[in-house]
């Protein structure tokens, strides 16, 4: 059974970081894995995707100061999200592909004041 555990979450004033994780349990081949957020009463984002060769695409509202990377080793994916602005607050989800099939994780809270 595929399940994604999500940690790091947290709340930081404006231009603080925190760095993400979402750990896939399991010997799984991981192809796609990303990282989506929803804020309250909007719908869930596209934040960040790697594929398992490291070609990476972002949002074009984290560009220059999330980064997202993967150890295959640990069937881990990261998300360093660095210079947080309020807008940033939601709940962010791990999502991954595995032989064609997509999984979810069910989020971890990042809250960021002003």
């Amino acid at each position: 059974q595929v399940q994604l555990v999500e940690s790091g979450g947290g709340s930081v004033q404006a231009g603080g970081s925190l760095r993400l994780s979402c750990a896939v349990s399991g010997l799984f081949r991981i192809d796609n894995m990303g990282w989506y957020r929803q804020a309250p009463g909007k719908q869930r984002d596209f934040v960040a995707t790697i594929s398992r060769e490291g070609t990476t695409n972002y949002a074009d509202s984290v560009k220059g100061r999330f980064s997202i990377f993967r150890d295959n080793a640990k069937n881990t994916v990261y998300l360093q999200t660095d210079s947080l602005k309020p807008e940033d607050t939601a709940v962010y989800y791990c999502r991954v592909f595995i032989l064609g099939i997509e999984y979810w994780g069910r989020g971890t809270q990042v809250t960021v004041s002003s």
